[in-house]
């Protein structure tokens, strides 16, 4: 159970207070843009809150900076020549316009190829590669669970793909059910599997304290590395925490 206290202006950082049932202070910077979150104990005082975030000012603004010079892209007019990823890779866009089925494929490890209607209009043509991603990591999250599943020891009940503002995944630890971020179809495959067992752990492990950076070492030595994969990849836009 956690409340929202609100926003506090620390040195002139706006931080995103929330109270909890824990027992220790949470401080994280998250990307894209460095939006700080402490999570507290609910008997914590203000003055207490406001000493915790300035004794970290300077770790905290050197995550703001690495996160400020993170490469980002430009909106997406979904016109031919253009950027867009698959699983780590970057393709360019070959935009084909006809009557028929409206159709995505890639070509030659190169070319993403949208076929659409005459008038498709953008948010049509955004809808299309959505559609797309979302079935690549339908087709490729199933057997990360076979794999995973008995290693770390937990069953997921349900598991769903969805577009998300603020998390790569989520996990509803009573009723096992996992969310992942719809974006991750265009990170490394590595992403897409730290963030999934990332999210089952947490049936082991609520927090993101010792015991749950134990279990990432034991039963993925290399998170970190992946974690800096995730982060160094080209933002879309979105504010992403994990």
């Amino acid at each position: 159970m956690s409340t929202e206290e609100g926003i506090y202006v620390i040195q002139g950082i706006p931080v995103e207070v929330v109270r909890k049932t824990i027992k220790n202070l949470h401080l994280a910077v998250y990307p894209p843009d460095g939006r700080v979150r402490i999570a507290v104990p609910e008997h914590v005082t203000e003055d207490a809150i406001r000493l915790a975030v300035i004794s970290r000012l300077t770790w905290i603004r050197k995550q703001q900076a690495v996160f400020t010079a993170q490469p980002r892209q430009s909106p997406r007019e979904m016109i031919s020549g253009e950027s867009h990823y698959f699983l780590g890779r970057r393709y360019r866009l070959e935009v084909i316009v006809k009557q028929g089925k409206h159709s995505l494929s890639l070509k030659n490890n190169r070319w993403m190829q949208l076929c659409v209607s005459p008038g498709t209009r953008l948010e049509n043509r955004e809808r299309i590669m959505s559609e797309w991603y979302r079935e690549q990591l339908r087709k490729r999250i199933p057997g990360l669970l076979d794999k995973w599943q008995p290693i770390i020891g937990v069953d997921v009940a349900k598991w769903h793909v969805q577009k998300m503002k603020t998390h790569w995944g989520t996990c509803n630890i009573e009723a096992r059910r996992i969310l992942l971020n719809l974006e991750l179809a265009k990170k490394p495959l590595e992403c897409l599997e730290y963030i999934l067992v990332h999210e089952m752990i947490h049936l082991l492990e609520r927090h993101h304290n010792d015991r749950f950076k134990a279990y990432m070492d034991r039963f993925l030595p290399q998170w970190r590395l992946s974690r800096d994969l995730l982060n160094g990849e080209p933002l879309g836009g979105a504010g992403w925490k994990y």
